[in-house]
This record gives C-alpha cells, structure tokens and sequence, in this order.
C-alpha cells in the first residue's frame, strides 16, 4: 500500500472511531426498556427519570465485574438518599440461579435485572463485553458509557456532579 493510501485510511478510521465515541460520549436519549428485578419488581427508564441513574451489565463469570462490584455498591450506598439509583443487569448467558445467589450472597442493596432475551443489552446499543456501565441524568440522557470497570474517583465526580444539576 502506497504512503498515501496509509494515510487515507488513517484518516477515514480515525473519523469512524471519533464518530463512534462521539455518539457515546455526548449525552443523548437512554433506550426506553423494562427491568424485571430479582425482587419481582418492574423498573423502566422512563420511570427513573428525576433519579440519576446507573446501569451496570454484569456476569457472575465476568472476573472484573465481580471485582468492581463492591465499588458499584459503595458508589450506590454514598449517593442512593439523594436521588441515585443502580440497575445491575445480569446478561443473559448468566444463568439465573447464578445471578440470585451471587445477589444474595454479596447482599447487593440495589435492583438487580435478568436480561433473559438480551433484550435490554440490544436496546443499550447491543451490550456484549462485561462489564458496561452507562450513567443516565435526571432528564434520561446518557451522559457517560464506560466499557470495563470505570475510574471510580472520576465516576463519583460526575455522579455528584449530575446530582447537582437540576431535572
């Protein structure tokens, strides 16, 4: 390949890779989906709104999930009174009894959804890699995706920063 013809498609992927993480990281509207939580409970997007919201996709075979997940109820336990929610969304190659004991066992204090058809993993933009966390704003909009376990300290600092901005 000649010089030029390198350079030309440098330039064409570098413009397909800002353009896929420009449509991640400028806020933009959460997909309306249905959480079924371990509890029997039903959450929706919409029905979050006013809350910022955190969605985590998780697998109990995900070792870096496991691992951030004392992080993510930490992160839940600071900010949960003043209008923070967590939705840890098990994929749905984890199998459901895996999901309710590794919930059970690490008490986990916030909704955990099964995600049996990978329905809501399609809808967040066809979630495949563990683990996937988005950050939802009181008005609904992502404002942050993160693929594998986020810095924390930055996390909390946006969280607080969401939290202080008004719906």
């Amino acid at each position: 390949m000649t010089p030029a013809r390198t350079a030309a498609l440098a330039v064409v992927t570098a413009a397909i890779f800002s353009a896929g993480y420009l449509a991640w990281s400028q806020p933009g509207p959460a997909p309306e989906v249905s959480f079924s939580t371990l509890s029997g409970e039903k959450l929706t997007t919409a029905g979050l709104r006013g809350k910022v919201v955190l969605v985590n996709f998780w697998a109990t075979s995900c070792a870096t999930c496991v691992k951030e997940m004392p992080e993510l109820v930490a992160t839940y336990r600071a900010y949960q009174a003043r209008g923070f929610e967590t939705v840890a969304v098990a994929m749905s190659y984890d199998p459901p009894s895996y999901v309710v004991a590794f919930a059970a066992q690490n008490a986990l204090p916030f909704p955990v959804a099964l995600d049996l058809r990978g329905e809501i993993a399609q809808r967040f933009g066809d979630v495949r890699a563990t683990p996937t966390t988005f950050l939802i704003d009181r008005r609904g909009r992502i404002v942050k995706r993160y693929l594998g376990a986020p810095d924390f300290t930055a996390l909390r600092a946006l969280v607080e920063a969401q939290l202080a901005e008004a719906g």
